[in-house]
């Protein structure tokens, strides 16, 4: 079969080959990592495999679905999302000091995940509506459709996807022309407005990981314990690395949370620093992908939902390396493709299904 050929094939899958072929091997380098992280629990990699099946397969058919029906999707998912939100503000279900879940009997649902997708579509719908550059008014109205799931998520507590959420939203408003001098005035109130954060709202436990950031060393043995294990994981992975199931810190579990928030310390260890440079040209090269999709896409709501869902994936790996890497906070977010889970998988894969829409179908129209 001709190169020509195959590309035709996907094109009727609405499935977009390039972007496609670096996801596939994202989630192999993963799956390899996983096994090496977790004890050799060929198990755990074969669950891992069967969800992220079942993620791509939820990516493939949101691909075949236009651009468009998103479009009218939006605000009743939106709306929805926040009613799942109050719901789990007043009835949800509690574990581990936090309320995140709805209890439906036979599972538990997370409203948060549905808002990670929820949230720029509904700002994208709005802003597409109105004249660009946008005015005032309607930055500050998006601003304010990114405000109440935010406060909502923050509340469980969920700093991390709380912000993750917020920044979604305000990538759709970047992409849509806020002038900088509204950039430079949120930024300002923004600062103006962190100590009220540190002193009325934020737990005990998230200063501690603050704390934590500029000082590992306050409290080896305790807050600091997982940033100052990471860091010699990543330090003793050298140039060429101890290769894989070699790693120390991982195989004798000096290393927390290895298979899930610090895998990225594992695979550092193990594949050294040629390797962290081949996984982020990786990384680079989706992010790419997903900005051509965006800056080609057929109407702004499908450029801005686009370039929202990519620079979010961006800010999911730069947010995991950095913490880490001991760069920023521990704030709970997994890396991209790689950590070990369920329901970051489908909401990431769901994400691309998405891009891809947008890809395949603008192709598609100009072709007809």
């Amino acid at each position: 079969m001709t190169e020509q050929e195959n590309q035709s094939r996907l094109m009727r899958w609405h499935i977009d080959g390039p972007l496609f072929g670096a996801l596939l091997l994202l989630i192999v380098i993963g799956l390899f990592t996983l096994y090496s992280a977790d004890g050799h629990d060929l198990a755990k990699v074969e669950g891992q495999a069967l969800k992220v099946t079942f993620a791509m397969g939820i990516m493939t058919m949101l691909a075949q679905i236009n651009p468009q029906s998103y479009r009218r999707w939006s605000l009743p998912m939106y709306i929805s999302g926040l009613f799942f939100l109050l719901i789990v503000e007043f009835f949800g279900y509690t574990a581990k000091g936090s309320t995140r879940w709805i209890d439906l009997g036979f599972t538990k649902f997370q409203p948060s995940e549905m808002m990670k997708l929820a949230v720029p579509m509904a700002v994208a719908w709005y802003m597409a509506k109105h004249p660009m550059p946008p005015r005032t008014r309607d930055v500050l109205a998006g601003f304010l459709i990114c405000a109440a799931p935010t406060l909502l998520i923050a509340k469980q507590p969920d700093l991390g996807t709380s912000i993750l959420i917020a920044m979604s939203g305000v990538f759709v408003l970047f992409f849509s022309g806020m002038s900088w001098r509204i950039i430079g005035f949120v930024a300002a109130l923004l600062a103006a407005f962190l100590p009220i954060l540190w002193h009325f709202l934020m737990y005990d436990y998230q200063k501690r990981r603050v704390l934590t950031l500029f000082d590992p060393e306050r409290d080896p043995l305790g807050a600091g314990y997982q940033t100052i294990q990471s860091m010699i994981a990543i330090g003793s992975g050298g140039i060429e690395g101890k290769g894989w199931m070699q790693g120390t810190q991982s195989q004798l579990e000096f290393l927390p949370e290895r298979h899930t928030d610090f895998i990225f310390a594992v695979f550092a260890e193990e594949m050294g620093l040629m390797g962290v440079c081949g996984l982020f040209l990786l990384y680079l090269f989706i992010i790419g992908r997903g900005l051509v999709i965006a800056s080609r896409a057929q109407d702004n709501y499908s450029r801005f939902l686009a370039g929202s869902i990519t620079l979010t994936f961006f800010v999911y790996v730069f947010v995991n390396i950095g913490m880490v890497s001991g760069i920023l906070p521990v704030v709970g977010v997994p890396l991209p493709l790689v950590s070990f889970g369920g329901t970051s998988f489908v909401t990431l894969l769901a994400g691309f299904g998405i891009l891809m829409s947008v890809s395949t179908h603008k192709r598609m129209l100009a072709k007809q």
